[in-house]
């Protein structure tokens, strides 16, 4: 299946909102800048890195998306509003993630090398949420709004809060934990 189609099933299949196609097509911000960030990529690969960041910078202004011409990002994923979205340059993201608008994948300040997150197959990350440094957030795993990520969420959590913690996985709640927390 080619990277389009992927990414237009991807939509469909995560926005209830959908009617058409060709709306997604012509109207879903987060599919031009995934779209685009292909393109910037390729350029930044091949060692053009001003005009990678320029590139990269128009579809910023148009989209709200900000993608870093070095992350790498897989087909199959979905950006849902996407204003204010920020993936730095040595993010890793597999397929099928879900990343909602204000999220940021960023870095600490404190790393060198690889700073920035790694998101697992089938992820999904709710508005606003901060993951950031060289964590690692396993597969199926969910990042509750508002929620910073210091530290790496195993497969199947459900991570919350400031700084995160695990209240669930695999559905179930955490021993030991308040219901207030969750």
């Amino acid at each position: 299946m080619s990277w389009l189609r992927r990414g237009i099933t991807a939509v469909k299949k995560n926005d209830p909102a959908v009617h058409s196609t060709l709306e997604v097509l012509l109207t879903y911000p987060g599919l031009h800048a995934l779209f685009w960030h292909r393109l910037s990529h390729f350029l930044y690969k091949h060692r053009l890195h001003l005009l990678a960041k320029i590139h990269a910078q128009f579809w910023r202004f148009l989209t709200g998306i900000e993608i870093h011409p070095g992350a790498t990002i897989a087909p199959g994923v979905f950006i849902d509003h996407g204003m204010g979205l920020v993936i730095g340059q040595t993010a890793e993201i597999e397929e099928d993630v879900v990343l909602f608008h204000g999220v940021t994948l960023g870095g600490t300040g404190k790393d060198t090398g690889k700073r920035h997150p790694t998101v697992k197959k089938g992820a999904l990350i709710s508005a606003h949420a901060q993951i950031l440094g060289p964590v690692t957030i396993g597969e199926r795993a969910k990042i509750g709004a508002g929620s910073v990520v210091l530290t790496d969420i195993p497969e199947d959590a459900t991570a919350v809060g400031t700084p995160a913690k695990v209240v669930r996985i695999k559905g179930k709640k955490m021993e030991g934990k308040n219901d207030s927390n969750i």
